[in-house]
């Protein structure tokens, strides 16, 4: 029998232990609970190179936002971009990439590549989708642009060191998966303390009165006479005798005791395991979708991108076309667009009534086409609309390589009762078409411009049924109008026209409907000779800029360039391909 003394210094040492074991999971919550961030920092002995590069993997190492501290000397930037464009950029320049973080959690690794020494400087290049400029330190929180895959660049002017100290504060994933058991568990422990007064009492009680029952005949001596006890089968493992059985209730009730502690104790930890497997799950759904999105190509640029640099363009071309200055469209204008506005700005400098070429507007973005075409070459298209644009506009914007920015090679007008083809919504991008593949369409690109060239070289040309309207057309029929009015009124000469596509210049992006838009420039050659010795053509006024004189008895030859884009069905389809939009510029003449 377990005296009151040891049963109440036993049920307070049960409750102590409990308090000590509920505090010490409510520590793990509160004053042992581990630190909300964790900074890590780039090494002091890290090599100095021109370019630091902030991985992906690095800044999405840890959900939540991203606190990154930049100290260096001077100006320098931070530039996102996706990962693919930023290494593209970098290129072979020497940079340090900060790759993850150190076990301990206090520094950030890092990756050095040797290299070029210097590179260009970073600012204003369009592969970024947002820069951050700052001068000596800044404090700057991540915040993705859009979804998939980002990464930094951290940079001066190329030629300098890029900052070298810098640190990353990341939220700590830090758990303390025994806090709830613990808790748990101190609580029963503290119940069980305060039962056990209780419960072995309970057990004497029981004890006495079994004594008493054997007192009064039921199962000891009587009367002082003789009893025999017949002998008790146990199973095996049992303590025989009365003895054994009377210990067992007392045995019982502590294996109950810690069977409870046990299944709280497996019940915590479960909870626990719950509590850090769920961002697991959430981790394996993000790769997921990321290996998803890595699986479709991303769309070469935001449209805010597209918006910004449209932006730059139309204030180019604005410069260039109020000063007549050529030089002035160099960092925004090239191929076609710059060899015609060069032109036009040479014949109003002699000839003032010459129409000027339509303006760039960026105001008014109607349509953006966008390729998922990750390498170089890139393009998209933009259908703008603003002051001097009495239609909207197609143009064409290609950018030769990475450290390259876009530039305008074409600019048409939307054909009056056209409608602009339907695309892709700009976030998932359009799949690009190289000229000469006509899988999925009813022709290739350089197929359609073909026939757009025949049919304006030849006015019954037998592909004419396949091109919408055919004479109907506003340019189509304006062209043919052109050259026949020329014919009929050139009697002493004879006249030769050719519409040639320009193949290194054509650019091919799918439409939402499985079809293709393809734009593209033709080169339009007309040429003239006298009939008889003696006979004149007199050229223009525009035309005599290029050629040096108004008149020849040799011969002459103008020289167009057309801007065009034709809309291709997709394949099976009964429907005629259509002219969306086209023009034409005066680039040159010349005396035979």
């Amino acid at each position: 029998m377990i005296g009151d003394p040891v049963r109440l210094k036993t049920a307070a040492l049960l409750v102590l232990l409990g308090l000590l074991t509920m505090l010490a999971g409510i520590g793990q919550l509160t004053f042992w609970a581990p630190a909300e961030t964790v900074t890590a920092s780039v090494p002091s002995d890290t090599k100095a190179a021109p370019l630091t590069v902030i991985d992906q993997k690095l800044i999405a190492l840890h959900d939540g936002p991203v606190k990154i501290k930049i100290q260096g000397e001077g100006n320098f930037i931070v530039a996102t971009g996706r990962p693919d464009d930023v290494d593209a950029w970098v290129g072979k320049t020497a940079h340090n990439t900060l790759t993850g973080v150190s076990q301990d959690q206090k520094s950030l690794e890092v990756a050095s590549t040797d290299g070029e020494a210097t590179a260009p400087s970073p600012v204003g290049s369009d592969l970024w989708v947002n820069t951050e400029d700052a001068s000596g330190d800044l404090d700057y929180t991540w915040n993705p642009p859009a979804g998939g895959e980002w990464s930094l660049l951290v940079a001066s002017d190329g030629t300098k060191p890029a900052p070298s100290s810098i640190s990353m504060t990341f939220p700590n994933n830090a758990t303390t998966p025994w806090a709830v058991p613990l808790i748990v568990l101190g609580i029963i422990i503290i119940l069980a303390g305060a039962a056990l007064p209780f419960i072995t009492k309970a057990i004497n009680n029981r004890r006495k009165g079994d004594g008493h029952r054997n007192g009064d005949g039921f199962g000891g001596p009587h009367g002082g006479g003789e009893t025999t006890t017949l002998p008790v089968q146990t199973p095996p493992g049992k303590t025989e005798g009365r003895r054994g059985a009377g210990a067992e209730g007392p045995s019982l009730r502590i294996s109950a005791v810690a069977a409870a502690l046990a299944a709280a104790l497996v019940g915590g930890t479960a909870v626990a395991a719950q509590a850090t497997s769920t961002p697991g799950a959430t981790d394996t759904s993000s790769s997921s979708s990321s290996a998803s999105a890595e699986g479709k190509a991303a769309p070469v640029m935001l449209e805010s991108q597209l918006q910004r640099i449209l932006e730059q363009v139309a204030s180019t071309v604005d410069a260039a076309d109020a000063a007549k200055d050529a030089a002035k469209l160099a960092p925004r204008v090239d191929k076609m667009e710059l060899q015609v506005r060069t032109q036009n700005y040479k014949i109003r400098s002699t000839v003032s009534a010459y129409e000027p070429r339509m303006p760039v507007r960026a105001t008014k973005l109607q349509s953006s086409v966008i390729s998922t075409k990750r390498d170089w070459p890139r393009t998209v298209f933009a259908l703008t609309q603003g002051d001097g644009n009495v239609v909207p506009q197609v143009l064409t914007l290609v950018q030769l390589s990475p450290r390259e920015n876009y530039k305008l090679w074409g600019s048409a007008p939307l054909q009056p009762g056209t409608n602009f083809p339907s695309f892709p919504v700009p976030r998932d991008g359009t799949a690009p078409a190289a000229a000469d593949d006509k899988t999925g369409l009813a022709y290739s690109g350089n197929e359609a411009l073909g026939i757009l060239g025949e049919m304006l070289t030849t006015p019954d040309s037998p592909n004419r049924s396949k091109l919408a309207d055919g004479q109907s057309s506003p340019y189509i029929a304006g062209a043919l109008a052109y050259q026949a009015d020329t014919v009929k009124n050139g009697t002493s000469a004879n006249f030769k026209f050719s519409h040639t596509p320009v193949n290194n210049q054509t650019v091919v992006l799918r439409t939402a409907d499985g079809g293709a838009l393809v734009v593209g420039r033709l080169d339009f050659a007309f040429e003239g000779t006298p009939k008889a010795a003696g006979d004149k053509l007199i050229l223009e006024d525009d035309s005599a800029v290029f050629a040096g004189g108004k008149e020849t008895t040799t011969g002459m030859v103008l020289n167009f360039a057309e801007s065009v884009a034709v809309y291709i069905p997709p394949a099976g389809s009964a429907d005629p391909m259509k002219l969306v939009a086209a023009t034409r510029g005066l680039v040159g003449a010349s005396f035979k």
